[in-house]
């Protein structure tokens, strides 16, 4: 069990919205687990719901990040090597797609709206990895976060779908190449949850009565229990899985 604790551990969230979100759940697990957190806020907006969640969990350091603005990434990793002086776990929670192209056909998709959606939702993730290779000297842990619309058609997914299966296969390949260092690389794929981003889905109430039905389970998955996933991918007790993709999802998935 001991292999199961953060304790000494320092790990960066990316993705935390509010009180809702994928990246609270999982942080709020972490800290539990006895992890020194660092988190980000995606601008002065969402800042104002951040910050009371960042001082929950006693955050080290809480820097603002939206990964388009120049500079910002640069200087969020600038300051973990300036102070702490490693990286021991990284979790990335974000994604995006103009509304206009997720809730339309993607083959009728704009170039501009996936290009968009690829990179704050797919590259963005390589471009961390890159900066958190040098502080995981000893090695380390890796996880974004999928969804089965990767794999197979999830009506109203749209756009994400070829996105998202983007991603899981570039943690393939992260894994595949930062594996001699040790570190680990990983996808958590969480059955739908009733988060503010998810809220953008079209017809996602739907999508929430049909996953709970469907299910083997027959109910959705918590936060708790995708962030409980998370430690464990966090931890040494993981320290020989890498390259995979990690369903959460009461089952959900298997049926489909």
């Amino acid at each position: 069990m001991d292999q199961l604790t953060l304790q000494g551990k320092k790990g960066l969230v990316v993705g935390i919205a509010n009180d809702q979100s994928i990246a609270w759940g999982c942080a709020r697990a972490m800290r539990d687990a006895g992890a020194e957190l660092a988190v980000t806020w995606f601008n002065d907006k969402a800042r104002a719901h951040v910050e009371p969640l960042a001082r929950q969990l006693g955050a080290a350091i809480a820097l603002p990040l939206d990964v388009e603005q120049a500079g910002q990434l640069e200087h969020l990793f600038d300051t973990l090597a300036a102070r702490w002086g490693r990286l021991d776990f990284l979790l990335h929670s974000i994604a995006f797609a103009p509304r206009g192209d997720l809730h339309g056909r993607v083959v009728d998709s704009s170039r501009e709206g996936f290009a968009r959606a690829m990179d704050i939702s797919c590259h963005s993730f390589a471009r961390m990895a890159r900066r958190a290779e040098p502080l995981m000297r000893q090695g380390g842990s890796l996880v974004t976060m999928s969804y089965v619309g990767a794999e197979e058609v999830i009506p109203g997914y749209g756009l994400m779908g070829p996105v998202k299966a983007a991603l899981e296969a570039s943690v393939r390949y992260l894994a595949a190449e930062l594996g001699p260092g040790g570190i680990r690389v990983n996808a958590v794929s969480p059955g739908p949850l009733a988060t503010r981003a998810a809220s953008g889905i079209a017809d996602f109430d739907t999508l929430l009565a049909q996953a709970a039905r469907r299910a083997p389970l027959r109910r959705l998955v918590a936060l708790e229990e995708v962030g409980a996933l998370c430690v464990f991918l966090a931890s040494d007790g993981a320290r020989a899985m890498t390259g995979n993709t990690i369903y959460v999802d009461a089952g959900y998935h298997i049926l489909g």
